[in-house]
C-alpha cells in the first residue's frame, strides 16, 4: 500500500478542506508538519517534507495544495529521496497579485521537469493561479494537467466537501504512477 503525504498550503487546510476530510478517512494519509502554517518559510517547509518522505515506509505520493505545490518543485531539486508521484492541486502564481507576501520565499520555483510523475489539477477561476499559468507549469514540469472547470481555489471555501472527483483523479494517478515506478523485467 502506497503511503500518501498531505501537503497543505498556508493555514494548513482547515476542517472543511478536502485534504483534511481525506486524511480523516484514509489511514494511508499523513500530514507533513512545518513549524508554522501561517508564516511559511521555504527552508523549514523543505525540512518538514524531507522528514515526512524519509519516514514513509515506501516512496509516497505527495498530495499538495496551493503553496505546497511550489514547495514540491523546490524540494525535489535538493532531495534525492524517492517518491512515487506528486498530485499538485491549485498551483499558485508567485507573480500574481493575490500571491501572499508572507510566502515570497517560495517564489521563483524551478522550471525544469520534476524528477517523478506529476499531475496538476487546475480550476478555471482560481484567484491565485490562472489556467494559463497551470498550463505553463505543466509544460515546464512535464506534468499531466487536469482542468476541472470553475472550482475557485479548490479549497474548503470552494464548497467541494470530500471532493470525490478529486479523489478519483488521485486514485487513477496513484495507480498509473505506481506502475511507472515498478522495475522493468
Amino acid at each position: 500500500m502506497t503511503s500518501i503525504i498531505i501537503l497543505p498550503g498556508i493555514g494548513g487546510s482547515g476542517e472543511a478542506h478536502w485534504q483534511t476530510l481525506w486524511e480523516k478517512e484514509d489511514p494511508r494519509m499523513e500530514r507533513f508538519q512545518p513549524t508554522n502554517w501561517e508564516k511559511p518559510d521555504l527552508t523549514d517547509w523543505i525540512s518538514a517534507l524531507e522528514r515526512s518522505v524519509a519516514a514513509a515506509p515506501k516512496p509516497p505520493i505527495l498530495v499538495a495544495h496551493s503553496l505546497a505545490c511550489l514547495l514540491v518543485a523546490h524540494w525535489q531539486q535538493v532531495s534525492a529521496l524517492p517518491v512515487t508521484g506528486a498530485f499538485l492541486v491549485a498551483v499558485p502564481d508567485p507573480q500574481g497579485a493575490a500571491f501572499p507576501n508572507e510566502a515570497k520565499s517560495f517564489a521563483n520555483p524551478p522550471t525544469e521537469a520534476l524528477r517523478f510523475p506529476s499531475l496538476i489539477v487546475a480550476s478555471a477561476d482560481d484567484p491565485y493561479g490562472s489556467l494559463d499559468y497551470a498550463r505553463l507549469r505543466a509544460r515546464q514540469w512535464q506534468s499531466r494537467l487536469a482542468e476541472i472547470g470553475a472550482c475557485g481555489h479548490i479549497n474548503g471555501e470552494s464548497g467541494l466537501g470530500n471532493w470525490t472527483e478529486g479523489f478519483g483523479l488521485l486514485t487513477s494517478f496513484a495507480t498509473e504512477s505506481a506502475k511507472m515506478a515498478q522495475p522493468k523485467m
